[in-house]
């Protein structure tokens, strides 16, 4: 067998495990088999969705807790948790709640690069419970567009919406679920296949790792009657 055809093997035999074994454990990392085939609110928003991830941690404070963090996300804002030197601007993202960020409305803009010409839009905001920001780009400029309006040629849109629910012991099970699709579609879904995907892995990972430390310090780590959440799938204290 010549090198070439050797390599070509490889190649498709390692993608082929990664289809069947690492990107289905990616795409719904921590979330249960009932969380990752759940409807939830904005699904609907992105419709022929050729990606969807659904990703869940819980978080030791409850969800009137977890929201004000949520709420100040953006580039110039709180940032977003995660590898700051990647998603925003090597500025750190801020370890406390700023008053003026909490006023946050459907139909606002979020910021996701200095300067704001890529943006998240607010879609969903019920407070407490749900947060929907939608991001709609133009191909390859990367510069944000208006759904509402004329679709360029090439175009990528998508959801990340946060879900929080109450769990028994007072404490909050924080949903993620994106959706998205792409014009032209067979570029997009291999972008998003080799590089989208993976990149939104270790990004939500860590902001999942970054809100659980930012809830802990600021004392709201213990609910009054909780009991320790033990083993419980998508715990960030499995993987310390």
């Amino acid at each position: 067998m010549s090198m070439s055809v050797r390599g070509a093997a490889l190649a498709c035999g390692a993608g082929a495990a990664y289809a069947a074994a690492l990107r289905p454990a990616l795409l719904s990392w921590g979330a249960t088999d009932t969380e990752a085939a759940a409807s939830y609110p904005s699904d609907e928003l992105i419709e022929d969705a050729t990606s969807q991830s659904t990703m869940a941690v819980s978080l030791p404070a409850p969800p009137e807790a977890v929201w004000p963090w949520l709420v100040q996300m953006g580039c110039g804002r709180g940032g977003w948790y995660s590898w700051d030197l990647l998603d925003n601007g090597g500025r750190p993202s801020t370890d406390r709640i700023v008053p003026e960020w909490q006023d946050l409305a459907v139909g606002d803009r979020v910021p996701t690069v200095p300067g704001g010409t890529t943006y998240f839009r607010v879609e969903v905001l019920d407070p407490g419970r749900t947060l929907v920001l939608r991001s709609d780009v133009m191909l390859p400029s990367g510069r944000s567009f208006d759904p509402r309006g004329p679709k360029p040629r090439a175009y990528a849109d998508g959801i990340w919406a946060f879900h929080l629910h109450r769990l028994p012991d007072g404490c909050t099970r924080l949903v993620v679920r994106t959706r998205g699709r792409g014009v032209p579609s067979v570029p997009d879904r291999l972008f998003t296949w080799v590089l989208g995907e993976p990149a939104h892995f270790i990004m939500q990972h860590r902001q999942f790792h970054e809100l659980r430390r930012r809830v802990a310090r600021r004392g709201l780590a213990r609910v009054e009657g909780a009991e320790p959440a033990q083993g419980r799938r998508g715990d960030l204290r499995l993987l310390r």
